[in-house]
């Protein structure tokens, strides 16, 4: 998926008309990383659609997804998300709701969020985490009421998701935790999800929508009459542009699609995705994040709240809180790359040649025309402007460590 770095914001299969809701825990019974569990890929409900728009389809995350369309290169697509608009078919995604009296304690157990001071229909980045306080996946979490959320997984993490929920559930449902109501998971199986992004992506939609978009600010979703068809739209993405999540019902998800993929809105595959969430300084799972990560080395500290440090009541709490207080072992940086890019694993020396880190993701920026990487560097030696070294085709190249994101974000922000 991945939003890092303060940015918001679903398995679909073309066969599917109508939404197909599985649901565990309560009453009602028993359900990005590019790696997937079968062979046999998985297609979201707007497979067709890509086809027939020249798409060159590719596997990622166990689905048969958009690379880039026609002869439109990525770093082409790149710039026209950043100066017009982009739109990406992210129905790969596992959209849930979770529901139940007692549905924020639980949450609130399950990550380390302060989702009881969230307010209705706001949203936030959040990570499910371990016992030991690794990153199980990265999650999107919308708060709708205290006693529903809508939350949004990685694909590539949908088996490992769905069991740790499978399990938690019945844990905290045969509990005195849930004695003030039981806990439910509902899975959005079929329906649409597509993510609108660019500097002319609020002008595109609002055609289309009666109310005003500019009072809906980044964080913020609810749900809207998308041309007559009740959707639900989340302000945010993943290139640190502009734009919208829209969830939209399985038998609607092309109709939609058409209507606000028109001109200037280009169609944008996962190449252009991965270069504008790098530029934004944003992780993509089982590359810069896994069960081994904390949120604290991989620079997500802010997703853990204040009252959530100071109650410990989350999983994974332990070593979280230590690495708080005591600082970690290494932790998630940017870089800038001379000579050539570095490449995911690409090794991180210090002046002196001591093995100091990794990286976990490297391009050639298409916006700053500079190799950018991001990775982990061991502790001290994570400050802006710290020099190193990075090994890229067996020769050292110089680099520097910077913040990130590279590209600075242009959020529609409340005042």
């Amino acid at each position: 998926m991945s939003l890092a770095a303060r940015s918001l914001l679903y398995s679909c299969r073309s066969s599917v008309s109508r939404p197909a809701l599985r649901v565990i825990g309560s009453s009602a019974g028993r359900w990005m990383s590019s790696a997937a569990p079968s062979t046999q890929l998985s297609k979201t409900g707007l497979y067709d659609f890509h086809v027939a728009n020249g798409a060159k389809m590719v596997p990622f995350a166990g689905y048969s997804m958009p690379l880039q369309y026609g002869d439109v290169g990525g770093g082409a697509a790149h710039h026209h998300v950043r100066t017009q608009a982009g739109l990406f078919d992210v129905g790969h995604m596992v959209q849930s709701f979770i529901t139940g009296p007692s549905a924020t304690a639980f949450l609130e157990w399950l990550t380390p969020s302060a989702l009881s001071e969230l307010k209705p229909f706001h949203s936030t980045l959040s990570v499910l985490l371990n016992d030991k306080g690794g990153i199980i996946d990265d999650t999107v979490i919308c708060k709708h009421s205290d006693d529903k959320y809508y939350v949004v997984t990685n694909a590539g993490r949908r088996v490992e998701d769905l069991a740790w929920f499978e399990q938690k559930l019945a844990e905290w449902n045969s509990s005195d935790k849930s004695s003030s109501g039981k806990v439910s998971l509902e899975v959005l199986d079929g329906w649409g999800l597509v993510a609108l992004q660019g500097p002319e992506a609020a002008k595109v939609l609002q055609a289309h929508v009666k109310e005003d978009l500019g009072k809906l600010y980044f964080g913020q979703s609810g749900y809207f009459d998308v041309a007559g068809v009740k959707c639900h739209v989340a302000r945010g993405g993943y290139t640190g542009e502009d734009g919208f999540e829209i969830s939209i019902p399985p038998e609607k998800t092309v109709e939609i699609t058409e209507l606000v993929s028109k001109s200037p809105v280009q169609l944008t595959g996962l190449g252009a995705r991965d270069s504008l969430r790098l530029e934004a300084g944003m992780c993509l799972y089982g590359h810069d994040l896994n069960e081994d990560i904390t949120p604290v080395e991989a620079g997500l500290s802010w997703v853990i709240g204040k009252s959530r440090r100071e109650s410990g009541t989350f999983i994974g709490a332990s070593t979280v809180l230590q690495q708080l207080k005591d600082g970690p072992s290494k932790r998630r940086v940017g870089f800038i790359v001379e000579d050539a890019p570095a490449r995911e694993g690409a090794k991180v020396f210090s002046p002196a040649e001591e093995e100091i880190g990794v990286i976990t993701s490297g391009i050639p920026s298409p916006t700053l025309s500079q190799n950018i990487a991001m990775g982990y560097i061991k502790n001290g030696f994570h400050k802006k402007g710290t020099e190193v070294l990075v090994e890229v085709r067996k020769k050292m190249r110089k680099a520097t460590v910077r913040p990130m994101p590279f590209v600075p974000a242009k959020y529609h922000r409340e005042p």
